[in-house]
């Protein structure tokens, strides 16, 4: 008779849902927005080196500036202690050196008062003034009027159902261009505009550019996110084709954009439902079919553990360092989807993930994340400098213990009333 023991492991249990896991997020949050509040400036806040120090003759730059604001918001609303004077620097800077005195809107940087007006900055932009308004701070309600404004006088594309793309700083030659990844976060911010302004338009027009740019799209692409189009939406593929490092319009596909699509429609589907709207069937499968995509091109696609950063019209990787930002995308939509269906897999990606971070990312020596690191899990500059970049990471640290709807601010204050 054979009494030899065979052990049965039990189901796994939610990291998402053990408080000490919890801690941990926490502590790691905490650790980010420290280092990062070395990046504060005069005119707003600048790219900090891998030191978490400051270059000779910093510039302060927009999209820093909102991206900090916003997350200083975040720290502000959960009761952390120094995020809040943060939070009204950046509005302050925002409303003044940063903003065209001349014909509105937001430049580049404080320096740069002829340079071209993105829709990716404004949308971190309206992100950054909802979630001071929501964190209380002063001046960020005229913040948020001013870039509600400047969004609808220039940005939105009613026709196209989607943003233009950019403009000359007198609002004059518009771009032969239209973007994925300006308009992805133009979801994010759609969906936390209809939130604090109580504005379910803005919730509609987060859906019309998810249904060009997903469904329509990337559906019939099996779920490779297409990056770059022309004004009349037809893919083109040979856009930058000598620039497969480009930080902002790299050439070919970004698996990360793959994850972050997903849960940004998986969070698109709760809050219609939640506002009483019809959701269609297809933001969850399209979500789902996004990520499947997201390890079938990125995961380990060199034979090394880690999401690369591009891939071409083959499937095959570009360039195969691994930026931060990808795998704290990744990290946010396997705990969506994993709060969406309670299905284990996803929990074992949102493990595998964390550990990828934690072993090769997290940097424990000179403090935050490397920004990118090679397949080897090497830090690496091939794409990114220093450390400039607190958005991502921050974010993967809050998202994956909070409810899927509503955004991120809004569902931060309700939690901690």
């Amino acid at each position: 008779m054979d009494n030899a023991f065979a052990y049965v492991a039990p189901p796994l249990c939610a990291w998402i849902d053990n408080p000490r896991h919890s801690h941990w997020l926490d502590t790691q949050g905490q650790r980010l927005l420290d280092f990062s509040k070395q990046s504060k400036v005069t005119n707003g806040f600048a790219a900090l080196d891998d030191h978490g120090e400051l270059t000779a003759d910093p510039v302060a730059e927009t999209i820093i500036t909102a991206r900090m604001t916003h997350a200083y918001a975040l720290g502000a609303i959960i009761g952390l202690p120094g995020c809040m004077p943060l939070v009204e620097h950046g509005v302050t800077a925002l409303l003044g050196p940063l903003r065209d005195p001349v014909n509105d809107g937001w430049l580049p940087d404080a320096a740069d008062v002829c340079g071209r007006k993105l829709a990716y900055v404004h949308a971190f932009v309206g992100l950054a003034a909802s979630s001071a308004c929501v964190a209380g701070a002063q001046n960020a309600g005229v913040l948020l009027d001013a870039i509600v404004d400047v969004l609808e006088r220039h940005f939105w594309s009613e026709s196209e159902g989607a943003m233009r793309e950019s403009f000359a700083a007198d609002w004059g030659d518009e771009e032969h261009y239209r973007g994925a990844n300006s308009n992805m976060h133009s979801v994010e911010m759609c969906m936390a505009l209809a939130d604090v302004l109580d504005a379910p338009l803005w919730r509609e027009r987060a859906l019309r550019i998810a249904t060009r740019v997903i469904h329509v799209h990337a559906r019939a692409n099996h779920y490779r996110v297409a990056e770059h189009f022309d004004p009349s939406w037809h893919i083109d593929k040979a856009y930058n084709q000598d620039k497969s490092t480009d930080d902002l319009r790299p050439f070919g596909m970004t698996p990360g954009h793959f994850f972050e699509w997903s849960h940004l429609l998986v969070k698109l589907e709760a809050a219609l439902l939640a506002n009483g709207k019809e959701a269609p069937a297809w933001l969850f499968q399209d979500a789902v079919g996004l990520f499947n995509a997201g390890i079938e091109t990125g995961w380990a696609a060199d034979g090394q553990p880690g999401i690369v950063y591009t891939i071409g019209w083959d499937d095959r990787p570009c360039v195969k360092n691994r930026a931060h930002w990808v795998q704290a995308e990744a990290i946010t939509a396997a705990a969506t989807l994993l709060k969406r269906t309670g299905d284990i897999q996803y929990e074992d990606w949102y493990r595998s993930f964390w550990n990828y971070v934690d072993q090769h990312v997290i940097d424990r020596q000179l403090g935050s994340w490397h920004n990118e690191v090679d397949p080897q899990g090497k830090p690496s500059r091939q794409v990114y400098q220093g450390k400039a970049d607190l958005y991502h990471a921050y974010q993967a640290t809050l998202t994956p213990t909070l409810p899927v709807t509503p955004s991120i601010a809004t569902v931060l204050a309700r939690c901690n009333r």
